[in-house]
Formats: C-alpha cells, structure tokens, sequence
C-alpha cells in the first residue's frame, strides 16, 4: 500500500529536506508551497533520486483550498501516514509600527493553517487501522508540527511570529492529549537557532562561518530527527522535541 508523507510548506531547507528523507525511506511525497513553480527543483531532485513527489500550489490558510487538497491526496494517492506543518511565517517589525493586516496574516501562517491541515488529516487518520511495520505500537499516523525559539519566548519585533507559534504550540499540545489515546502521533519540534539556508549564507555571512564548527542547523539533520519522531513506539512517545547547535544559548 502506497504510504504518503504531506509536507506543507516545503521551502528551500526544512520542509525540502524532510521531504527528501521521507522519498528516501519510501514514501510517496505530497508538497506543497503556495507557489507550485518554486516547488520544480525539489520534484525534479526527488525523481532523479528515484523516489515519488506530487507537487501542488495550494495556500494552507485558506480552509476550502487545505479541504480539497487532502481529499484528493487520500481519493487519488493514498492515505497520509505523515504530515509535516513546516509553513514559514518570520516577518519582524516593531510592535511600534506593526498593522493589524500583517499580524493577522502572521497568525493565519503559523497557526490558522496548522489547524486546518491538523483537522483534516486527523479526521482520516483516526479512522484508520493500526500500522504493523512498528512492534507494539498502536499507531495510525504521525502529526510534525514545526515551531521556533519564538514558541517559547516572544522577543523585540517578533511579537506577530511569536504570538502565532506560542498559538501553534497550544494546537499542537491539545491535539496530542486528544488524538494520542487514539493512536495518532502529534508532536512539535522546537528549531531553536540559524538554519543552513542560501538566505543566511548571503544575508548573514558571520554567522553562516560557523557553519564549519556545526554551528548551524544542518536542514538533513532536522528531516533525521522527523522521521526518528514518526518512528517511534507508543510507549515513548516524544510530544515537544527542541534541536539546536551545541553553541546555541538557551
């Protein structure tokens, strides 16, 4: 039977390489970015790869378009095992001359759309039997939501970012108490510091020199700590997992 991994939100780094790990294990990837043409080096690295993507241009915030994609997915590809909510939404601006519009679109970022591809794949995923490639778990599907330092702390001119992922963060924790008893992995990672990314190569090139010294967060070894996550047996069951380089304060 074909096992599907959705990845919302996967982007140049995290999402791209949880994406990467899962086609590897031999999963059929669903990604999706609200812009399918960005998505292109990603399907064409998976199929060169030998593994299996179905890309799509969908914006999770919107609760008609979140609605369609899932039915496809599980009419038309199969029923998702996994998914991973890794949507972006870091926008930092000064409380001081924030609007109500970017905030708002902020919140519908990190956390509005969670919940609505939370709801819908949790829907199917209750419904399903028990998987038997884990000995002893009753488990029916892996729910990987992606937080950020700003899940713990709010800090200066992050008080839009903050306040959507503290939010996620709360989704996230309800859903496991609720979805867990019924054999549904919900799990939240913290990424507590500076991802490898072209963005922080061009835009931050003192700390990208740390890179070296694995002072950055190396996107593959994010995407291996996913899939240990949605390997797990149910009696240790990890719910809040935080990852960052060994210089990082915290």
């Amino acid at each position: 039977m074909t096992k599907v991994c959705l990845v919302v939100g996967a982007g140049d780094a995290t999402g791209g390489a949880v994406a990467k790990r899962f086609a590897r294990e031999g999963y059929t990837v669903c990604a999706t970015r609200r812009s399918l043409e960005k998505l292109q080096p990603l399907i064409a690295e998976i199929q060169q790869a030998g593994g299996v993507i179905h890309g799509f241009g969908s914006d999770a915030r919107q609760e008609e378009a979140v609605v369609a994609l899932v039915e496809h997915i599980e009419s038309n590809i199969g029923p998702i095992d996994v998914l991973v909510f890794n949507v972006g939404a870091n926008s930092p601006n000064s409380i001081l001359t924030e609007t109500a519009r970017r905030y708002t679109k902020m919140w519908e970022m990190a956390c509005l759309a969670g919940f609505l591809i939370g709801r819908e794949v949790a829907n199917r995923m209750v419904l399903r039997p028990n998987r038997e490639d884990i000995p002893g778990a009753s488990h029916k599907g892996t729910i990987i939501f992606t937080g950020a330092t700003a899940s713990l702390r709010g800090g200066a001119h992050f008080a839009g970012f903050s306040g959507g992922k503290m939010a996620l963060r709360a989704l996230a924790q309800s859903m496991a108490r609720e979805l867990g008893p019924m054999g549904v992995h919900v799990a939240h990672t913290i990424i507590d510091g500076v991802i490898d990314t072209e963005f922080t190569r061009t835009m931050f090139p003192e700390r990208y020199a740390l890179k070296d010294r694995g002072g950055i967060l190396n996107p593959d070894h994010i995407a291996d700590a996913y899939w240990m996550l949605h390997q797990q047996p149910r009696d240790a069951w990890t719910q809040e997992l935080d990852l960052r380089p060994y210089m990082e304060k915290f």
